[in-house]
């Protein structure tokens, strides 16, 4: 049986008293050191931040344990981060992801269409 090498980026807690800011789509959000971009974008109201490549539908996340790669968004131009695992940092630029995020990208490097 093979397994993965890379490992997932280990959570840091939240520490409520370090806040800062991050932008989606160019909006300002309130963030706290140690969240993931999921959960800005949740406490945002934000609930979707893809679109799938067939038919355009919404996604955000859906496991939270980046298995399923519904919840794939830009950071900083870096177009594939999982947002349930990707923690934020101070000033980053959050964008919607569009289909895969590069068009030569392969199934199984950008996550299904779950459609």
């Amino acid at each position: 049986m093979r397994r993965h090498s890379a490992h997932p980026p280990q959570p840091a807690p939240a520490r409520p008293d370090e806040t800062f800011t991050v932008t989606f789509d160019g909006r300002r959000l309130p963030a706290l050191s140690g969240q993931t971009v999921a959960a800005v974008l949740w406490a945002a109201g934000v609930t979707a931040w893809r679109d799938t490549r067939g038919a355009g539908r919404p996604r955000g996340v859906f496991c939270g344990i980046g298995v399923c790669f519904d919840c794939l968004v830009t950071v900083d131009g870096r177009p594939n981060q999982r947002a349930c695992l990707v923690p934020v940092r101070p000033g980053d630029a959050i964008r919607t992801q569009p289909g895969t995020g590069w068009a030569d990208a392969r199934p199984q490097d950008a996550g299904a269409d779950h459609e």
